[in-house]
Formats: C-alpha cells, structure tokens, sequence
C-alpha cells in the first residue's frame, strides 16, 4: 500500500484501495422531489447510495454506506455565480467537518469543468483537483496537477431520457472513491 503522501484521501481510509477500482453508478429519479444513486462493484456488490432531493431550494445530496449509516453530505451553496457546492463528513454543516468545496472553474464556461478546493488549502494556492468534462458528454477526468486520478464514462440509453442513468467509474489505485463518487453527482447536477 501506498504512503500517506500518495494516497490521496478526502473521505476515509477505507475507500482508497491499492488496485484500480471499476464501478458502476446507477442514477434513477424515482419522483419528483426525489433522486437516488447506487454504487457497485464489478461483482455487484453494493458500495454507496446517495439519496436527495431533486426540486427543494437548498439542494443536499447524502452519501451513504450500504447500511444506510452516513458518509458525506453535499451540500449546494445558496445563489452562488460558479455554483458551488461543499462537502461535510457525516450528515454535518460544522465547520469543522468541511472537507472541500467544488465549483465550476469559470461562471460562463460552456464545458463543465470544476475546482475543487480541500480544506486544508482553501482557496490559497488554487485548485486542488480539476475536473474536465466534454461538451457532447457527461464523461469526464479527474485530475491532481499533470496525473490522470478518475475517469468517469457516461452510458447514454434510452433510459436516461427516462430519469434513468448510468455511470462506469474507473479509480486508479489509492484514490478515494467516495470522493470521486462525489464529484460524479456535483458534475451531473452542476450540468443539468
């Protein structure tokens, strides 16, 4: 396993693994005020789900485990230029439960990409992680500096015109990926 310094850890130890991760994210709207996500390995087990609402004001997406015991909170900032969202451990607005903050990199960019900025380094040096998406998909990269840490492939269906999509995640060893999970429903949400 990898030192500290090149695991890159946001939410935990426990979801930074030392191979590539593969997995499958479904999305399904499963009424108006509500939106859900599950996560699974290649062998179907079950990761993480995130529940939320889709209409309320103050858009909050709840990352769990599979025994529904919370992870992290999204939280959307209210009337924010580069709509912006931050992260919390647990179900926590604390500010000593911060994590990071993502927004999009330019208020009138027609490409998705987002910054995100941890805690630790808040808003000091630049971004910490970049995210760049396409202008024909919902597949984008993850990136610290120069190196490649995610990439996250769109399953475009007849299903997603229904409120029903999917994802294949691809997490390179020793990344967290319920933080690469975060930033797959920030970018969703952020492009609708």
């Amino acid at each position: 396993m990898a030192s500290d310094e090149q695991m890159i850890k946001i939410v935990g130890d426990q979801f930074c693994v030392p191979y590539t991760m593969q997995l499958v994210v479904k999305r399904k709207v499963e009424s108006f005020s509500n939106v859900h996500y599950d996560v699974f390995d290649t062998t179907g087990n079950s990761l993480l789900q995130v529940d939320g609402g889709v209409w309320n004001s103050k858009k909050k997406r709840v990352i769990k485990d599979p025994a529904g015991f919370p992870v992290i909170t999204l939280r959307k900032k209210a009337l924010s230029w580069k709509k912006q969202w931050q992260i919390y451990q647990g179900e926590s607005s604390e500010k000593n439960h911060f994590l990071c903050s993502v927004q999009r990199s330019n208020a009138l960019q027609m490409k998705n990409n987002l910054d995100v900025y941890l805690a630790s380094s808040y808003m000091e040096d630049g971004p910490d992680f970049h995210v760049t998406g396409s202008f024909t998909s919902m597949s984008f990269k993850v990136w610290k500096g120069n190196s490649v840490i995610a990439e996250v492939m769109h399953n475009f269906t007849w299903g997603s015109c229904m409120g029903k999509e999917s994802f294949k995640l691809k997490v390179y060893p020793e990344v967290d990926y319920a933080f690469i999970l975060a930033l797959t429903v920030i970018m969703h949400e952020t492009d609708k």
